[in-house]
């Protein structure tokens, strides 16, 4: 069975030797991708994908990870603001699920309240219209949400 966690130190011990990592943000039309380096110093937004059935998200990610050599997957954990897991939650761990069953990487569930208002606030502060907000709003929540996680493996508090 593969590893899925919410403990960035076991995450960090399933990948002894670190490696390029892709970052999810699963919305309900649309995932955010974002990717870092293989020494988890930075994150860069990716694509937004139209979500479709698991077979076609299947395949799109397949090829993500094929090209970009991915060792381990960050998605997103949508909890409630006070910490309590909401049927987003559930949708995201059957996701995770679905992944590591089908790429066979270790899968990290990261803690993402406030990904999407930060990276809102991010694109507003470059002075990008609205439009184009919509449409990279996603990509750039899976880069925040890659970070943190990436700043927490790398930094070593686990």
């Amino acid at each position: 069975m593969v590893l899925i966690t919410e403990s960035a130190s076991e995450f960090a011990d399933a990948l002894p030797d670190g490696g390029v990592l892709l970052g999810l943000d699963l919305g309900t039309k649309t995932i955010g991708t974002a990717i870092c380096d293989a020494g988890w110093r930075f994150a860069t937004n990716g694509k937004t994908l139209g979500r479709g059935k698991w077979a076609r998200d299947k395949g799109v990610i397949a090829d993500l990870i094929a090209n970009r050599r991915v060792q381990g997957i960050v998605i997103g954990l949508p909890r409630n603001m006070d910490g309590s897991d909401g049927p987003r939650v559930q949708a995201s761990r059957a996701f995770a699920r679905n992944c590591a069953e089908s790429f066979a990487l270790p899968v990290l569930l990261w803690d993402e309240r406030w990904s999407t208002q930060s990276a809102e606030a991010a694109m507003i502060g470059q002075d990008m219209s609205r439009a184009k907000r919509a449409e990279a709003i996603d990509s750039h929540a899976a880069a925040i949400i890659l970070q943190g996680a990436i700043d927490r493996l790398a930094g070593g508090v686990l």
